[in-house]
């Protein structure tokens, strides 16, 4: 036995009440380029202050995921395609290198958006987009493996910079 259904009905949109939303520092302009890692927060609270200090975390806690998925990609090809190898014990002290040198950085990671919005119920809405430069970040990367003995031997700057790039590329 089988039975089988027919409607027949107008079309309707599933959605007919929600409406686009506009959000403050998005675009274009504010997305990762070959050149910078960029990225959004938001923060929401009672107070301003509050509000703004919970977005500048949020952002910096994207930018810091964001640059540690990059370097954790630029450390795998590296090491694949250069002396190191496959040795997981050099990539591993890269990582945790690298991870020290993006922690120091993050705090001076520039606010390049920042705007403050109030809701018809008193609360305080902060969206920022921090942002931090690729070349310096892969600078001062470079100085912390140069200063690190054992790194320093399956090292190569001109190698490490030209895989940093390649991955930064990927970003455009």
């Amino acid at each position: 036995m089988a039975l089988v259904a027919v409607g027949c009905a107008s079309k309707k949109t599933a959605y007919q009440g929600d409406k686009e939303v506009t959000i403050p520092c998005t675009g274009a302009e504010y997305q990762s380029t070959s050149k910078v890692f960029r990225a959004h927060g938001m923060g929401y609270s009672n107070d301003m202050q509050i509000a703004k200090s919970k977005a500048l975390i949020n952002a910096r806690a994207e930018l810091a995921t964001s640059i540690s998925a990059t370097l954790k990609r630029v450390a795998d090809n590296y090491a694949s395609s250069y002396q190191m190898g496959e040795n997981e014990e050099a990539k591993s002290k890269f990582q945790d290198l690298a991870r020290l040198v993006v922690n120091q950085e993050l705090q001076g990671s520039v606010i390049i958006c920042d705007k403050m919005m109030k809701t018809p119920g008193g609360q305080f809405r902060s969206y920022v987009v921090v942002e931090l430069g690729g070349a310096e970040l892969a600078n001062k990367i470079a100085n912390a493996v140069k200063d690190n003995d054992k790194l320093r031997i399956d090292y190569e700057y001109e190698k490490f910079k030209k895989v940093f790039e390649e991955e930064m590329s990927k970003m455009e």
